[in-house]
């Protein structure tokens, strides 16, 4: 039997005569318990919001997308569709044209881009799933517009007697004085057949109409796109076909995958889960003071214990190490309290949703084991560290009769 283990778990079951001590255990535990409980709601709760968040983007970006390596557009040819349609794992692709346009209606204007896509839009990206009003209608006469678009503009669907108008500036060269003000744009009416509703940056960027009409308001041929987006077969990751689809598309077309695409928010999201960490580290450091104050503690108060079983021919190396093992026990069982606390809560708001941002959305959180790991990893480090640092005070002077 390992003898310092034997006496530290009769040590932390059993109470002390000085009820100060046994207040100061009490309140030790309770702080153990509650920090690793509320590291680990936190890390859920941001590892849901990380969840929510990207849902919106996931919502306009596909699994991979071919962009332009300079400038913005680039053209795909009829034998690169023919080769496209041809790479195993590569369930469809859709093209788009995006530029930016001004939209006027009854007097109001907003600038805002119109993304031209194809019939396989829907099917490489959800984002007929975010319509707040409306069906997914595009063609000749009727677009789809964000939510901040249509309260900007003051217009509603189907508005066919007072159509939206969209004015694209025309390609060319030459001085804007020397031509009049009607040959500078070509202006296109159409009605919005939809309304989408994600967040309010995106609400106020995007009106999406059929592929070929864009590129009639652009003057550009049918062989012009700004990027493809494309979607894979169902277990297949994207970077199984990237380099095949780069291949394809030459040097001139970068990929990026839905990371690449929205770096920045990535980024944001992980520094914010990380420095979340950092904090709430620094504060079980300061908690698990605490433990070290209720070892010395408890060091002092089994003095005489300690005395006699030196006596008995315990080590000094042997009596460091009982205090050393009775705090990684109170912390490691605390920690293992606060996570099961934890989960418990975390579970009840994923199936009860009693905590809601709004009447009809509950916060979001997600359970993930990695939390349950990091936790407890943390929860141990620091005991260790806590209990090293409290068992030291053993020395041959305290046990000396």
């Amino acid at each position: 039997m390992n003898f310092p283990l034997y006496i530290a778990k009769r040590y932390v079951r059993s109470k002390s005569t000085q009820n100060a001590v046994n207040i100061i255990n009490f309140i030790t535990f309770l702080v153990i318990v509650i920090g690793s409980a509320a590291l680990f709601i936190v890390l859920s709760a941001f590892a849901g919001l990380k969840t929510f968040s990207l849902s919106f983007t996931e919502s306009f970006d596909p699994q991979l997308k071919a962009l332009p390596a300079t400038g913005k557009i680039f053209t795909l040819s009829p034998e690169q569709e023919q080769r496209l349609q041809a790479v195993d794992g590569l369930a469809f692709y859709a093209k788009e044209l995006e530029e930016k346009v001004s939209l006027e209606h009854r007097g109001k204007n907003h600038i805002a881009y119109i993304k031209g896509v194809d019939s396989n839009y829907t099917k490489v990206t959800g984002v007929d799933s975010t319509l707040y009003i409306g069906d997914w209608t595009i063609n000749d006469t009727q677009v789809v517009s964000g939510l901040g678009i249509a309260n900007i503009l003051g217009v509603t669907i189907n508005q066919f007697r007072s159509p939206m108008q969209i004015y694209a500036f025309k390609p060319g060269k030459g001085s804007i004085s020397q031509q009049s003000i009607s040959s500078l744009y070509n202006q296109l009416p159409m009605v919005i057949g939809g309304v989408y509703a994600v967040e309010a940056d995106l609400d106020n960027k995007y009106v999406f109409a059929d592929l070929r009409l864009t590129q009639a308001l652009l003057e550009k041929d049918s062989l012009t796109v700004s990027g493809i987006n494309f979607k894979m077969d169902e277990g297949i990751e994207p970077s199984a076909v990237r380099s095949e689809i780069q291949s394809i598309l030459g040097a001139g077309v970068q990929l990026k995958n839905r990371q690449q695409l929205n770096s920045t928010l990535y980024k944001m999201l992980n520094t914010e889960n990380v420095a979340t960490y950092l904090i709430f580290t620094l504060v079980l450091i300061i908690a698990l003071f605490n433990v070290v104050g209720a070892i010395i503690m408890m060091i002092l108060d089994k003095q005489q214990n300690s005395k006699t079983l030196y006596s008995l021919g315990t080590t000094i190396k042997e009596l460091r190490r009982i205090y050393f093992v009775q705090g990684i026990l109170v912390t490691g069982f605390g920690g293992f309290i606060g996570v099961l606390i934890g989960v418990l809560i975390v579970w009840s708001q994923l199936t009860f949703s009693w905590l809601k941002i709004t009447p009809s959305l509950a916060y979001p959180v997600k359970f993930e084991f990695i939390n349950i790991a990091i936790v407890l990893a943390t929860i141990i480090v620091l005991g260790i560290i806590a209990s090293k640092i409290a068992s030291s005070r053993i020395n041959k002077k305290l046990v000396d009769l």
